[in-house]
């Protein structure tokens, strides 16, 4: 595996990939049937690392370690307090070995190291140091009954066992955005991260052994979502399933969920986000918001603004200032600390995107800028603008997870809004504009779990976000996020003899 440059001919040194197997009950182990599976480097598609291939055996190994330890171990026992300071200790780890992490996530995921090491590790650190912060203040209430005979109160209890499913866009992020709430919980689980993105989660298994979060807590079976994944979903003993990916794979968990136990099931899903540009926008900034909000992560983020629409009154200054300025979106070596896009995260990937830029140059839209492979290793795209784009195109209404940009053009601020929730998806929206009363307006019309005003990604561990229609049925990050592995117990008695009610 070849090193990486960075600073334009710095050698940094790769990771050397130290934890490949399962990891259940506090230990790595081989996978029960001895399958391994192959994690390629997206740069130049070599082999980076043979990965343990867990199925239904390993799933059920884990699931039983899991409920010993949340039927019978300390995890759930323990005070908010205790827990939280094992967490804290958990990130503390993290902080440590923040390099390394993000290394691990730019050889196995396409990421930017720059952007892993100062923006994504941290932040996952940070997600558990929030909610080691929550661990101790989880409560019920208690009621005001209206029988005067009657006390009664509730309890916020951990969930039991939770299945998380990760996705390969965010291996890191998302790890924290579902373990550390669950943990924080008192919960135990089983997590299976992307085949694509396995080294990171891993890596974070071990960290959690030597931060003394019980044998048990964590559990980490990678493998293939039609086997590992599915034997999640379908599993009898595990009482909360949560999976971040794409709405048709949502579905089918949703499924397996309803014929098995019932399970509960958290889905944070598909997007195809709009970006509204009104004519009173500034310019530059409605374009570097734009490209950001498309190309950031290569495409490959489920609140990309794939759709963009600007309003007719300056339609054109932007559509010139978009071509311009996306000349300069450096594509290279994540490793390369003046790229600002990798490569995207698997040969599958890649030749789907290229694939949805031919259907729109075949369904005749116009190509502004990029839609091509770039060079003949690796699986590199150039950042691609599309005008003159249909409501009835591909290109508008399929989830590219790609740096692959719609065009519009609208008249009216009721247009536009028509436009922005012509959508099966709402998970996020952006609105451009100086006029208050209008950006109050279109945010409260929007059909999507987040609106940015002037800004795009504004995201924030207190800040919940999560889907409207088909992009899911849940709230992740903020004080929200417990709930997702809570449950309220109520607990009522007669009351005999009180002074007052």
């Amino acid at each position: 595996m070849e090193n990486g440059k960075c600073n334009g001919g710095t050698t940094v040194k790769l990771p050397e990939i130290k934890f490949t197997k399962l990891f259940i009950n506090g230990q790595f182990l081989d996978a029960a049937s001895g399958k391994t599976f192959e994690t390629i480097d997206p740069r130049n598609g070599e082999v980076i690392a043979t990965i343990a291939e867990g199925d239904k055996e390993d799933v059920d190994l884990a699931v039983k370690a899991a409920r010993h330890a949340f039927d019978h171990g300390p995890w759930p026992r323990m005070t908010g307090f205790e827990r939280a300071k094992l967490i804290n200790k958990f990130a503390d780890l993290i902080e440590e070995n923040i390099e390394e992490l993000a290394k691990l996530d730019a050889v196995d995921a396409g990421k930017l190291f720059q952007l892993g090491k100062f923006a994504d590790i941290p932040a996952t650190a940070g997600h558990f140091r929030y909610y080691a912060g929550a661990a101790d203040k989880i409560h019920g209430e208690t009621l005001k009954m209206t029988r005067q005979s009657l006390f009664g109160y509730t309890l916020k209890e951990p969930i039991g066992v939770v299945g998380n499913i990760i996705p390969w866009n965010f291996p890191s992020i998302m790890f924290a955005t579902k373990v550390a709430p669950a943990m924080a919980a008192g919960c135990t689980m089983v997590v299976k991260p992307a085949e694509q993105t396995s080294l990171s989660a891993l890596f974070y298994a071990h960290l959690s052994k030597e931060a003394g979060i019980p044998d048990g807590v964590l559990n980490i079976v990678t493998g293939f979502g039609s086997t590992a994944g599915a034997a999640i979903a379908s599993h009898m003993d595990i009482d909360k399933v949560s999976f971040t990916g794409s709405t048709d794979v949502g579905r089918k968990i949703m499924q397996a969920a309803a014929t098995s136990n019932l399970k509960k099931v958290s889905l944070e899903l598909g997007g195809k986000s709009p970006l509204l540009i009104f004519d009173d926008a500034d310019i530059d900034k409605a374009a570097d918001l734009a490209l950001l909000g498309c190309f950031y992560n290569k495409g490959e983020i489920c609140v990309a603004s794939s759709r963009v629409f600007v309003q007719e009154g300056i339609y054109d200054k932007v559509v010139e200032k978009l071509v311009e300025k996306a000349k300069d979106w450096t594509v290279g070596d994540p490793f390369d600390s003046t790229a600002r896009q990798g490569p995207q995260v698997d040969k599958r990937q890649f030749e789907k995107i290229l694939s949805y830029i031919e259907h729109g140059k075949n369904e005749g839209a116009t190509l502004l800028t990029g839609g091509k492979a770039i060079g003949d290793k690796g699986y590199f795209i150039e950042p691609t603008i599309f005008a003159d784009v249909t409501e009835d195109m591909k290109i508008y209404q399929d989830e590219i997870f790609g740096p692959v940009m719609s065009l519009m053009k609208f008249k009216t601020v009721e247009e536009g809004i028509k436009c922005a929730n012509n959508t099966k998806y709402g998970l996020a929206a952006g609105i451009l504009s100086q006029n208050i009363d209008l950006i109050n307006t279109v945010s409260r019309s929007i059909k999507a779990g987040i609106i940015w005003v002037n800004c795009y990604f504004g995201f924030d561990l207190d800040c919940p976000y999560g889907g409207y229609k088909m992009s899911g049925n849940c709230r992740e990050s903020g004080m929200d996020a417990l709930d997702n592995y809570l449950q309220t117990k109520s607990v009522v008695m007669p009351l005999h003899n009180s002074p007052w009610m």
